[in-house]
């Protein structure tokens, strides 16, 4: 059991579903909060502090996309995983592209919630990409999380630039997908299945072809 006494805010509207977490989480010993409104899960987040905030996408007065922006606008380097309907990567792309660390897809297991849940705490704070490579004439900067070749500059997530020096450091061999997992995103259990990997290289590839 977790006893660093985490403080976990959920933003979900549906009951089963937000007692469920709670009780869960309480149970691995976590402490938890739950709002069931998007303009009042805003506040929580904005007004407080959290360790990590599980995001529901389709929410009352305010959708889960439009908190998390807001939330990286304002506070950049709060933890958050979306919860999206299994099978809709639409969400998964947007959710990633509005800034968020990881999704659960909808209907999740009590284990895979667990293990993604504690990766994402693990590596708060702690990232791989705070530094400055140049590769193929593009230059990765990690400490303002931009990409540059010649006069064209591109936004980079956290999690991309974490991507991409960690491939810079193996350049020399094959990186497989559990390794990334463990590594680069800190799942105690890499057998778990999940297409995280496969849409951020996804979203990575067509930032870096806009540069060629």
């Amino acid at each position: 059991m977790n006893t660093s006494k985490a403080h976990i805010l959920i933003v979900e509207d549906d009951p089963a579903i937000l007692n469920g977490l709670s009780d869960v989480l309480v149970f691995n010993g976590y402490s938890v909060k739950g709002v069931a409104d998007g303009q009042e899960g805003l506040n929580a987040i904005l007004g407080g502090h959290f360790d990590l905030v599980l995001l529901d996408v389709m929410l009352p007065t305010m959708d889960g996309f439009t908190i998390c922006k807001e939330t990286r606008r304002q506070k950049p380097t709060q933890p958050i995983i979306m919860i999206t309907a299994k099978g809709a990567e639409d969400d998964i792309v947007s959710g990633f592209k509005a800034g968020a660390d990881d999704y659960v897809p909808k209907p999740f297991s009590l284990r895979e919630l667990i293990v993604r849940v504690e990766a994402v705490l693990r590596r708060s704070g702690k990232h791989l990409g705070d530094e400055r490579i140049e590769c193929a004439g593009i230059i990765f900067d990690g400490k303002n999380l931009r990409a540059q070749c010649g006069r064209q500059v591109l936004d980079l997530t956290r999690r991309e630039m974490d991507i991409i020096v960690y491939l810079y450091r193996h350049q020399d061999r094959i990186v497989s997908k559990k390794e990334m997992l463990t590594e680069v995103w800190h799942y105690a259990d890499a057998g778990i299945e999940t297409r995280t990997i496969d849409i951020h290289m996804l979203k990575l590839r067509k930032k870096t072809d806009c540069f060629g």
